[in-house]
């Protein structure tokens, strides 16, 4: 079993910057998936941005050029900086990975990110 934690989230003026982290319980170098979605009230949850192992990053449009998605495997963690947030980017965030020799989806508990002035 994998735990995965996101922290980082909170309340936000629109323009303004939050980084999103997500620890994992388990090696990420193993991690052949990562990616961070995110669901807003009455909403589906949806795709923010992948980042396979070795493969290519990929983000929803629209998130393109304002939010950037990383991982550091010597620290077990995925990162999400979002800048020039917009109200409509409000919404729980979480994150998920899938490691090789495991094919189950692992989704962190969620963290809530509220743009507002």
């Amino acid at each position: 079993q994998v735990e995965l934690v996101e922290s980082g989230g909170g309340l936000v003026q629109p323009g303004g910057s939050l980084q999103l982290s997500c620890v994992a319980s388990r090696s990420t170098f193993s991690a052949y998936f990562m990616g961070w979605y995110r669901q807003a009230p009455g909403k589906q949850r949806e795709l923010v941005a992948t980042i396979p192992s070795g493969g290519v990053i990929n983000y929803a449009d629209s998130v393109k050029g304002r939010f950037t998605i990383s991982r550091d495997n010597f620290k077990n963690t995925m990162y999400l900086q979002m800048n020039s947030l917009k109200p409509e980017d409000t919404a729980v965030y979480y994150c998920k990975a899938v490691f090789a020799g495991d094919l189950k989806d692992y989704w962190g508990q969620g963290t809530q990110v509220t743009v507002s002035s």
